[in-house]
């Protein structure tokens, strides 16, 4: 059994940074990537962030770029906007991607962190 735990969210106001971290423990596994998604309420669970385990390319949604940056145990968050308002996801995956963008083709899922950011 694989267990992500994120940590880290909480409430800032529009301008400020926030850093979350991604913890895996239980049964070791072969990374290809870790990525990062959230969900809004009524929305759908959206791509924000990913890097290859390997070489540690990254890619990013084009609403992020620029301001947050991902690393291998966690997500910089900077320059924050109300939208990015949302519950954030870590996530694992065993196989070849290319953008790494898809939710559906992660392995293992943490439980969420909530990220508030009031304007």
């Amino acid at each position: 059994q694989v267990q992500l735990v994120e940590s880290g969210g909480g409430l800032v106001q529009a301008g400020d940074s926030l850093r979350l971290s991604c913890t895996a423990s239980g049964r070791t596994f072969s990374k290809y990537a870790m990525g990062w998604f959230r969900q809004a309420p009524g929305k759908e669970r959206e791509f924000v962030a990913a890097i290859r385990w390997g070489d540690g390319r990254t890619y990013y949604a084009n609403s992020v770029k620029g301001r947050f940056t991902i690393a291998r145990d966690g997500l910089q968050m900077n320059s924050l906007k109300p939208e990015d308002t949302s519950v954030y996801y870590c996530a694992a995956r065993t196989s070849y991607c290319a953008g790494c963008s898809n939710p559906d083709e992660y392995n293992y899922w943490g439980q969420g962190t909530q990220v508030t950011v009031s304007s």
